[in-house]
């Protein structure tokens, strides 16, 4: 009886089968022939411009309320906590609404891990990386069009490197907050992951938020937190000082190193892809 008990306990938390999908062609011309891809384009779009339209607004509102200039209560206004809350929740709302149209990346470094990975192809991750850094642009360009003098007193939410710290620091700090990120993209998107801990039910948006919300608390005071190139390239065409262009190369060559990193260490050392790739032996679904 007590055996039947324990067979019964341990089969109610069985893994179920899981099937990891097979990898993106290289080019796949047919994709754009398809609305659903077009479909996925715009998606993008608008998710990237009301990330940033949010964002944005967020950083310029917390400055304009702590100015010392104005009087204002320098403890006042959001805070970085709050600032870190707006992108990680916007992250969170964002991918969760679009995760089953795009697949919810809203960001090119995202994309590109995933490229890396082939979970899409090559058509798709240029075209999403373009919809993202329009949809960036599009969404700082109406903060500015609505707030035009805080927007350009107030640094327009560019991203730049902070007095004190050196150039190694802020790519350090891109890389591996990125890699945070993309990590958990992988983590929470995981097919196996989601059969083996099926009675676990987990958002998948809800880490993915939360990693992003993290990272901010980290960065914010390093280089005010890119690790989403479109997020910099939008903030620095719209804004276009000097400063934003200097360091822009830091949130393209960060976050595109922290997702490749992030790639490889997902697929080929945690889901043994290299070994699955030589064939030498079956990895254990159950480990």
């Amino acid at each position: 009886m007590a055996k039947d008990m324990e067979v019964a306990e341990r089969g109610s938390f069985s893994a179920k089968d899981y099937h990891d999908p097979p990898p993106a062609p290289l080019i796949d011309s047919a994709e754009l022939t398809k609305w659903s891809f077009y479909r996925a384009l715009i998606a993008e779009f608008v998710a990237t411009l009301l990330f940033l339209y949010v964002t944005v607004l967020t950083v310029i509102g917390y400055k304009s309320q702590t100015d010392p200039a104005t009087n204002a209560d320098a403890c006042g206004g959001v805070g970085i906590l709050g600032i870190a809350w707006a992108f990680g929740g916007m992250i969170f709302v964002l991918v969760y609404c679009t995760a089953g149209i795009s697949g919810g990346h809203i960001n090119p470094a995202v994309t590109f891990g995933l490229f890396l990975a082939r979970k899409v192809s090559l058509v798709r991750a240029v075209l999403y990386m373009v919809a993202q850094s329009l949809g960036a642009i599009a969404g700082v360009a109406l903060v500015k069009a609505f707030q035009k003098s805080y927007y350009i007193k107030y640094g327009g939410g560019a991203n730049s490197l902070s007095d004190g710290y050196s150039t190694g620091v802020g790519l350090a700090a891109e890389i591996i907050g990125t890699f945070v990120l993309v990590y958990t993209v992988f983590s929470a998107t995981d097919p196996k992951r989601s059969a083996r801990d099926s009675h676990v039910p987990v958002l998948a948006p809800l880490p993915i938020g939360f990693a992003v919300f993290i990272v901010h608390l980290a960065t914010i005071p390093i280089t005010g937190t890119g690790i989403n190139p479109a997020r910099s390239l939008g903030a620095a065409v719209i804004y276009n000082k000097d400063k934003a262009w200097d360091d822009q190369w830091i949130f393209w060559v960060g976050p595109f190193i922290g997702a490749a990193i992030a790639a490889f260490y997902h697929q080929f050392i945690l889901r043994a892809g290299a070994v699955k790739a030589l064939g030498s032996f079956r990895s254990n679904p159950h480990v």
